[in-house]
């Protein structure tokens, strides 16, 4: 009797786990066949690759094709291999496209997945329209102060380890340089994490972007089987717990209300203020096709929400890109003499001082980096949802509502079709005579539309101007475990990170 219940219970699964695995055959996709209840990503969900690596992989084994079917478990999804589709999907047809959704649950969202990030339809748009105002030109400028002050620091930790002629994983040392200024201009309080690897940010740093094995089991049965586990938390609950009694902390400190810091704490508490968020919505219209009104209030929850993602997104992103881009100039060192003749000249006009006007001269320096978040985006992917059926009308594809589609920006940033000679690092690519060459919705790194990264301009001087410190001062060279090449870390799922860290030398300049 015990066997047959066992064949019985295989049986249910087997069908359950296969119940989609028609949906790309109808529609004329080609696909690798999928596995029962894996789908394509057995070994994303095992930890032995990256879901930005399997999706790279279908986006070059089927070179001819402007798309490819793909199930992560028993979703379908969809990746696009064509700029003209990937800019229908991003801006022309954006209101069919509108949500990423990475909540595996439409209604029931855990408090801290509630932020600008993850947070799809009507909630996303009210805090976009509110938030955009923090990173203004003129707020950029004026919180740049805070980034000189880091860069300072980030100087003095690596003459240390300059001066002891060992290795540093520079990996590490730009991400506590990322992590210290987001404590600055986003909570106005010292995190400290350049000179104490045990600071609470960096702690918290660590753990948001460390996939467990845990992490990774709940990620499967939630996706398997979003509505049986639609109450079990992605994220670990002492990230919550901490992030909420952090900000809880620094706003009894204001008593609730703005201090005149211009931090990202602040506008927060500027706009609770001002009471209720209003807006059109972007889910629900009128029967005449208006939109109706939507609205907002921002509790403390949905506040340390924000502050969550502000310091995760802005932390590893750019840790992550400028770690990765040092590495790549050790290696080409004709590019790290042009990097610093460059950062050499600008500065002189400024006393050798950093500040933002400087960092806004240095072309060659912006090219450098622009090279190297092509090799290796932050982010892998894009992802988008359609909200409605949506039909492709080049390729006379008619996708259903709920379809994820993935935007593989790792691939595209590498495919020889756009970009000559991939495999090599040429800043030179990216000079501005050469953008028309560029194609467009193919470099992404910051993605495109209305859900383009919103603090793309702060993290972009944050890491220049980190990486100019680095330079004005020190020359990188690799290590005996440098390698020109970083293995991808299999674990990593949104963001893209390095196995084992990028050891550099650091060698003092001549003054």
């Amino acid at each position: 009797m015990i066997y047959l219940i066992i064949a019985i219970i295989a049986v249910l699964i087997y069908f359950y786990g296969t119940r989609n695995f028609s949906y790309w055959n109808k529609r004329g996709v080609k696909h690798d066949d999928p596995i029962p209840v894996f789908g394509n990503n057995f070994r994303q969900f095992f930890q032995m690759i990256s879901i930005t690596d399997i999706v790279a992989e279908q986006y070059q084994k089927y070179p001819d094709e402007k798309v490819v079917g793909f199930y992560r478990a028993n979703e379908p999804r969809l990746i696009l291999r064509d700029p003209e589709l990937i800019k229908k999907v991003l801006v022309t047809d954006f209101p069919y496209f509108y949500s990423r959704g990475l909540n595996p649950h439409k209604d029931v969202i855990e408090p801290m997945l509630k932020n600008l990030f993850f947070a799809d339809g009507d909630l996303w748009k009210l805090l976009r329209q509110r938030i955009t105002p923090a990173f203004t030109s003129s707020k950029l400028k004026a919180m740049f102060p805070l980034i000189v002050e880091r860069t300072q620091k980030l100087q003095q930790i690596a003459a240390t380890a300059a001066s002891l002629q060992e290795e540093v994983d520079i990996r590490d040392l730009m991400a506590r340089y990322t992590t210290d200024f987001i404590g600055a201009c986003g909570f106005g309080i010292e995190a400290d994490a350049l000179n104490d690897e045990d600071s609470t940010f960096r702690r918290l740093g660590k753990r948001v972007f460390t996939v467990t094995k845990r992490d990774a089991f709940i990620v499967l049965v939630k996706l398997i089987m979003p509505k049986l586990f639609k109450n079990l938390p992605f994220l670990d609950p002492d990230i919550e717990k901490n992030s909420v009694a952090l900000v809880k902390s620094i706003m009894e400190q204001r008593n609730y209300k703005p201090c005149g810091r211009n931090d990202f704490i602040d506008l927060l508490l500027e706009l609770k203020e001002k009471g209720k968020i209003i807006g059109e919505s972007i889910e629900n219209r009128k029967s005449d096709g208006t939109p109706l009104a939507a609205e907002l209030e921002l509790d403390d929850l949905l506040m340390t929400a924000q502050v969550l993602v502000f310091f995760v997104a802005g932390f590893e992103t750019s840790s992550s890109a400028t770690s990765y881009t040092l590495n790549q100039i050790a290696f080409h060192p004709e590019v790290q003499k042009k990097c610093q003749d460059e950062i050499d000249t600008v500065l002189k006009k400024y006393d050798n001082k950093l500040c933002y006007d400087a960092v806004k001269e240095m072309q060659y320096l912006d090219m450098t980096f622009k090279e190297g978040m092509r090799l290796f985006p932050s982010l892998g992917f894009l992802i988008r949802k359609s909200e409605k059926q949506y039909t492709f009308e080049d390729i006379g594809l008619t996708i259903d509502a709920g379809i994820p589609i993935m935007i593989p920006l790792q691939a595209l940033h590498n495919d020889e079709k756009y970009f000559e000679n991939p495999e090599q690092f040429m800043p030179e690519r990216f000079h501005p005579k050469n953008a028309d060459d560029l194609k467009k919705h193919v470099y992404l790194p910051f993605g495109v539309g209305p859900r383009a990264c919103i603090g793309e301009r702060l993290g972009h001087m944050q890491s220049l101007a980190g990486i100019a410190a680095i330079l004005h001062k020190f020359s990188v060279a690799p290590s005996k475990n440098s390698l020109k090449r970083p293995i991808h870390d299999p674990s990593s799922i949104i963001v893209q990170s390095i196995q084992g860290g990028l050891p550099l030398m650091l060698y003092a300049r001549n003054s």
